[in-house]
């Protein structure tokens, strides 16, 4: 058994569990293969063996497939709740301890879904950092123009880093943001080329990679409802934007 499982509700959704299989080595379970019992039976008596689990499915039917299983947070796997269509990633159980919020990342990813972490430790982190940078910067290069566009405001704050698809596999950024155990949401090319530009296009990056900048258009689309506060800063050939989430304020009756 692998630690990570993928569960599927209906064989429509096989390419995606292939892809989910392939990019997490995960095993795939497809209930209909087993006529002998409910496909909530077996998926709890499965429900133990693996450490993680990405629910391909209607959060419906997983709330009540968990039903009576979950001990405390410390021993419970991890759940991520994703759609069919891969629209959204929500962890729905052991968030930190479980590791389900880093894992709803990772399947982002894969998939290009948006992840949907709902842990209160997450959302009182007001910043997204959006990055661009040439290939083969080094973690440290990475961080020193991050702090120096956060101008003193310190890395806790931070709630993700957000970049475009062509730099998810760019070895400076991610092991920064290991380091920093800072989660990297990757945006689509064809989404940073729709969003409406909002500074100073580049030539260089509309010549390289087919759109008129990365930071801040990243960065807005990962914080829909935020604002920039720091327009996109170069240093060394890192660029930074963030985008600063206001938390709406809690009404009291």
């Amino acid at each position: 058994m692998k630690p990570v499982a993928v569960w599927l509700t209906r064989s429509d959704a096989l390419p995606l569990g292939h892809r989910l299989s392939a990019g997490l080595d995960a095993d795939v379970y497809q209930p209909w293969l087993h006529a002998d019992e409910s496909p909530r039976e077996h998926f709890r008596r499965h429900f133990r063996l693996h450490r993680q689990w990405v629910m391909v499915s209607a959060s419906g039917i997983v709330v009540r497939y968990l039903d009576g299983l979950p001990q405390n947070k410390y021993e419970d796997p991890a759940v991520v709740v994703l759609d069919e269509a891969a629209r959204f990633a929500i962890p729905l159980l052991s968030g930190h301890e479980g590791g389900a919020n880093a894992l709803a990342y990772a399947v982002a990813r894969l998939t290009g879904a948006s992840p949907a972490v709902t842990t209160a430790t997450e959302a009182l982190k007001p910043l997204t950092l959006g990055i661009g940078c040439r290939r083969g910067k080094s973690a440290e290069a990475i961080e020193q123009a991050i702090v120096h566009a956060l101008g003193g405001r310190s890395l806790t704050e931070v709630r993700e880093i957000a970049t475009i698809d062509l730099k998810a596999d760019e070895v400076g950024l991610l092991a920064f943001c290991m380091h920093h155990q800072l989660p990297l949401r990757v945006i689509a090319r064809a989404d940073v080329a729709a969003r409406a530009w909002v500074g100073h296009s580049s030539d260089w990056v509309q010549q390289q990679i087919g759109v008129d900048g990365v930071c801040e258009p990243c960065a807005l689309i990962a914080s829909p409802r935020g604002q920039l506060i720091v327009p996109k800063t170069a240093l060394d050939g890192v660029t930074v934007a963030i985008v600063e989430d206001h938390i709406l304020p809690i009404e009291h009756n």
